[in-house]
């Protein structure tokens, strides 16, 4: 798997500027590391209300569990739900905390 380099905060940032896209190249590798862990423990978004409300989850890695549900981390805007995602997922990968708020 291609690896993260915690020093290229600069691509984090760049992340949350626009979680959306378009992505440079680099930053366009490590979404496609994050997107690609193992379902167990895998944070995601669900979506309770369309196009208002986003729940932090976490996938249980076997067909037919049910997901964890973090009801203390709603969000009512998605760029902020995603750059959370981005941490946690930057977090469980390379095992350090993004220094980038």
């Amino acid at each position: 798997m291609y690896p993260i380099d915690t020093s290229r905060t600069d691509l984090a940032r760049e992340f949350k500027k626009n979680p959306f896209g378009p992505h440079s190249a680099e930053l366009q590798r490590i979404l496609n590391r994050m997107r690609w862990e193992p379902l167990k423990g895998k944070f995601v978004l669900v979506c309770t209300k369309p196009h208002k409300e986003w729940i932090l989850a976490e996938l249980p890695g076997e067909r037919g569990k049910p997901i964890t549900m973090h009801h203390d981390q709603v969000f009512t805007s998605l760029a902020d739900a995603e750059w959370v995602v981005f941490k946690r997922r930057w977090k469980r990968i390379t095992g350090q905390e993004l220094a980038v708020d």
